[in-house]
């Protein structure tokens, strides 16, 4: 069935509207509802109000812009005829919008024209009748309804219930102010429940659903019901909301009447005291600005903050942020300076008594205190960078430099620092804002030269808030951090007498930039005599202490010490091991608080009933001769190792392949190797196109840790060419050393620490590059007794060293037998 719909444009609510502007509101009361048809039927046309929810008992001015509507409504209006409203049903489909089964019968007021297009007509909703046909005669909606009629008997109930919604509403009206008091009057005097509901329902605020509901309940009982409890709700939410607002009242007129008396007793303290504030907060930093020795930059800019605290309110949030910053200025050390101890025997007795070994990191601090001694005329502190493994005592290094300088020592950890405000602080025109991390802790330094370490300097992250190594550039180059300026103080601070330490584990994550400001001493791991000694001197004095066995006398054996250092723990520190020996004093404390028998030595066949099963086993050297088999010696954070690196020749098409977590450095000295003994095919007989007809797999064990590096190329060749050749390679010897593809043996690092782990696994004969000679004045000469160290320049020294035997032609796939020249020829020739 085809419906024409009209559509206008619904009136503002909140704006005001004034009855006395429609002439023709008094002739509304001579408007009648229809009568019904013989079939006690309601027939009349219709418009369609859309989403405007207009109840019984209420005035309503709509505007429309339809000119053919306006007519019509005009000719109804003279003639005094009421016309039907519809409403849609919100809960239908928005593409097949439908009607509500309620709809209402209205009689029309005047008509004002508001500008050329729009016109404001006056509704008054008489009854509610029930939706039952609709048709479409030309222009016109026809609507067929039934009346809705109810009959209420009398009864207490409805009387009480009546008076509750008149008393509601009346609380109401008085917590509101756009319903007049008479309404209350003619609410009173209503005794019908249908017109009460529907007229209190008209006059207060109500949302859309609820009108919707509203509506559609043709029970002027339950109406009552529904306003009740509505009415009940809103005066509760209005009590609230008056209850909030006099309170936030009260609190701005007190805080009002607060500024104001502050105003005049400030003015007038202000005319008492020569236009200078009385505020004992203003006055002592006042005091404070004048009797602290500031730089002529700070003086200038804490007078200047200091003016401009005294023009401004005591309440205003600004003055809190000023005096932040003048406390800030006034509690940075600026002179208070200690003296330095420069007594070189005190210095070194501190160092060795809270640190074992360390040599170079040592000398470096006896070195600083001699030149100091000495007065120079140009005096700069060094930056220095311990790096190395954790556990080596980088930290702990720094505390003793400060106690043997006699200096104040402070400590920031960079590690995840990836702000670069966290090193510069934030501008002053944010909220909460601060100085970095440098001014901060140079404020609980109290001096300007104290020892001052940036731990974990390899771990500084950067982002899109910037890069604090960049930062860093300043603070840590000479010849700027004499004016070092940070974002919140915009003052320059001298920080040219601190005396940096920075620690890393590794220096391949420290930019270049500020890797080039600092002089780098390198903490190597400690070998398994280094740490057995300071376990002795430190560990386990302390662990006694800790434990509460100070008193007894306890040790561990030599052969105990060795066995946790080898079995329980793998690292290049003593962190661990300070773990295990804590763990075993722990279980000797509990026999103690017992009273059980103590031991008093802890003896090898002990540690397993204090520490449980051995956790790590120490790699050892192969038992026999074999082909394709060398070992290589690594170097890890943990220390030195030695590494078997086996290949294997079989049928192929030429392939080489490279397992066990291989690196592409690793890989690449692969890839020279096979290439240099390619070279080598016709010094070493091997048949042409012998390549081309194997497959050569190499194989790095351990294949769960990740390997990469070039000193593994000369193990790799020496590897291929014993597998290549059926020459068995010495099993008691090992080599470290980078290849080329001419064979040449290049140098490499880590020398100390893998001649320690090849000494560990039992090897004999260590093969190292010769131009690291120079390296081996660090390994302890106990060990250098039990080696045979042979420094070596080309693979041809290497294969003479490492081959059990001279090399045998072996009989390669689909090849015929061939010989090898046994006689020893010049390296040019054959290897030796």
């Amino acid at each position: 069935m085809n419906q024409e719909r009209y559509f206008f444009d619904p009136f503002k609510g909140n704006t005001p509207f004034n009855l006395t502007k429609f002439a023709s509101v008094g002739s509304l009361k001579n408007v009648h509802p229809r009568k019904p048809n013989k079939e006690g039927y309601l027939v009349g046309p219709a418009i369609d109000l859309e989403d405007i929810v207009l109840l019984p008992q209420s005035l309503a001015p709509l505007v429309l812009n339809n000119l053919e509507l306006l007519n019509f409504l005009q000719d109804m209006y003279e003639h005094n005829q009421t016309i039907f409203g519809l409403f849609s049903d919100p809960e239908s489909p928005t593409e097949n919008p439908l009607f509500l089964d309620i709809a209402v019968e209205m009689a029309i007021g005047s008509i004002i024209e508001l500008d050329s297009n729009r016109y404001s007509v006056l509704f008054q909703v008489l009854r509610r009748v029930q939706f039952a046909d609709i048709a479409v005669k030309g222009d016109q909606v026809i609507l067929t309804a039934l009346p809705i009629r109810h009959r209420y008997r009398r009864t207490e109930h409805l009387t009480a219930l009546k008076r509750l919604v008149i008393d509601q509403f009346g609380e109401y009206v008085d917590l509101v102010d756009f319903i007049s008091e008479d309404v209350s009057s003619y609410v009173e005097d209503t005794d019908d429940p249908d017109d009460l509901a529907d007229f209190i329902a008209s006059t207060i605020d109500l949302p859309y659903a609820t009108r919707v509901a509203f509506l559609k309940e043709t029970n002027g009982v339950e109406r009552l019901h529904m306003l009740l409890r509505t009415l009940t709700s809103e005066i509760n939410i209005l009590k609230l909301e008056e209850d909030i607002n006099n309170q936030v009242q009260s609190e701005l007129d007190r805080s009002q009447r607060e500024m104001y008396i502050r105003e005049q007793i400030s003015t007038l303290q202000k005319e008492l005291n020569d236009g200078k504030p009385v505020d004992p907060a203003w006055q002592e930093l006042s005091e404070r600005v004048e009797k602290t020795p500031l730089p002529p930059e700070a003086k200038e800019a804490a007078t200047k903050e200091l003016d401009h605290l005294a023009a401004i309110s005591s309440l205003s949030p600004e003055s809190s942020m000023i005096e932040s910053y003048i406390e800030w200025l006034l509690d940075l050390p600026w002179t208070a300076e200690t003296i330095d101890n420069l007594d070189i025997n005190h210095a070194q007795q501190i160092l060795d008594q809270n640190h074992y070994g360390l040599k170079k990191a040592k000398d470096r601090i006896l070195e600083y205190l001699a030149v100091r001694s000495l007065k120079p005329k140009v005096s700069r502190q060094p930056i220095l960078c311990f790096v190395g493994p954790p556990g080596t005592g980088k930290t702990s290094l720094g505390k003793s430099i400060a106690e043997a300088l006699e200096r104040n020592f402070v400590r920031v950890s960079l590690g995840g620092v990836h702000d670069e405000a966290e090193i510069r602080g934030h501008r002053r025109t944010y909220l909460g804002a601060l100085p970095g991390r440098i001014l901060q802790t140079m404020r609980k330094a109290k001096t300007v030269n104290p020892v001052f370490m940036l731990d974990e300097i390899d771990k500084l992250n950067a982002d899109f808030q910037g890069d604090p190594s960049a930062a860093l550039l300043e603070v840590l180059d000479p010849e700027q951090n004499y004016a070092f300026s940070d974002h919140y103080l915009e003052v320059p601070y001298d920080l040219s007498k601190v005396l940096f330490i920075t620690t890393a584990n590794t220096v391949m994550t420290i930019p270049p930039a500020l890797l080039d400001r600092m002089e780098v001493i390198e903490f190597p791991g400690y070998i398994e005599e280094e740490k057995i000694a300071i376990a002795n001197q430190f560990l386990i004095p302390k662990q006694l202490l800790e434990n509460g066995l100070d008193e007894e006398t306890l040790h561990f054996t030599p052969e105990a010490l060795h066995l946790i250092i080898e079995g329980y723990t793998y690292e290049a520190g003593v962190r661990n091991l300070e773990r295990e020996i804590g763990t075993v004093l722990r279980k000797i404390a509990r026999l103690k608080s017992e009273g059980k028998p103590l031991p008093k030595e802890i003896l090898p066949e002990q540690i397993s009933d204090y520490l449980g099963p051995q956790e790590f086993y120490p790699s050892a050297a192969e038992q026999a001769d074999e082909i394709g088999l060398a070992t290589a010696i690594a170097w890890t954070e943990n220390g030195g190792e030695i590494m078997p690196i086996e290949v294997l020749v079989i049928d192929g098409k030429g392939n080489l392949q490279i397992t066990g977590q291989i690196g592409d450095i690793m890989q690449e000295s692969a890839q020279a190797a096979l290439s240099y003994l390619k070279s080598k095919a016709e010094i070493f007989q091997i048949p042409e196109g012998f390549f081309e007809d194997v497959d050569i797999h190499i194989h790095v064990p351990e294949g769960a840790i990740a390997k990469d590096g070039p000193s593994a190329g000369i193990t790799i060749a020496t590897a291929l060419t014993s597998a290549v050749l059926d020459v068995p390679v010495k099993h008691d010897v090992a080599m470290t050393g980078e290849i080329t593809l001419r064979g040449r043996v290049l140098p490499v690092g880590g020398i100390r620490e893998k001649v320690l782990a090849a000494h560990r696994a039992g090897i004999k004969t260590i093969l190292l590059p010769r131009k690291n000679e120079k390296d081996i004045a660090e390994v302890p000469p106990a060990v250098l007794k039990e080696l045979n160290l042979v420094p070596v320049e080309h693979m041809d020294e290497v294969l003479a060293q490492a081959l059990a035997d001279q090399p045998v032609n072996r009989k390669p796939i689909n090849q015929p037998s061939r010989k090898v020249k046994r006689k020893s020829a010049p390296p040019e020739e054959a290897p030796k």
